[in-house]
């Protein structure tokens, strides 16, 4: 049952939404104040590796997309993290529930997006949309760089779970 799937598919991206304000919460008060400011503004200045991902730009354009746009998109922003999940895993039991959640997400996606009218054609192939690696986050770094990194991460990580939390969240509604 279609809305079923699609209740399901909410439910499990407002909690990875929920953990990633956590998670990112928690890294923000672990931090100084001095600590915290520079990389506010460096991330500012810095943007998401799924930003290139074409999505969206307002409430309006959110509300005229799709279905099938809006659960292609959501797609996508979850797979592109299913490597990137990995450096956020570790240390925390919440930390470490963020890959299986995030594939368990991407399963239900494509059963929705398989579902819809025109799904079968769009993703013949799962495995072709196969996204790059999280930019250099896998290289060794000093203790700066490390810091900078997981923030970055955490932040893109809630920024674009709440971008698939709307996105699900329009589309169940139709």
């Amino acid at each position: 049952d279609g809305q079923r799937l699609f209740s399901i598919a909410v439910s499990r991206v407002q909690h990875l939404h929920l953990l990633a304000q956590r998670l990112f919460s928690d890294f923000e008060s672990s931090l100084q104040t001095e600590e915290q400011r520079q990389l506010n503004k460096i991330f500012l200045q810095d943007f998401c590796n799924s930003d290139y991902i074409i999505s969206p730009i307002d409430k309006h354009e959110t509300q005229r997309s799709s279905v099938l746009k809006l659960l292609s998109i959501s797609y996508r922003l979850v797979e592109s993290w299913e490597f990137p999940s990995r450096s956020l895993s570790g240390g925390s039991a919440p930390r470490n529930q963020i890959s299986p959640k995030l594939s368990e997400l991407k399963t239900g996606i494509l059963l929705l997006i398989k579902a819809s009218e025109d799904g079968a054609e769009l993703f013949p192939d799962s495995s072709a949309l196969q996204l790059p690696p999280y930019g250099n986050y896998y290289q060794s770094l000093s203790a700066d760089e490390s810091l900078r990194r997981t923030y970055e991460l955490l932040a893109c990580f809630k920024k674009d779970m709440h971008k698939v939390e709307t996105y699900l969240t329009v589309a169940k509604c139709r």
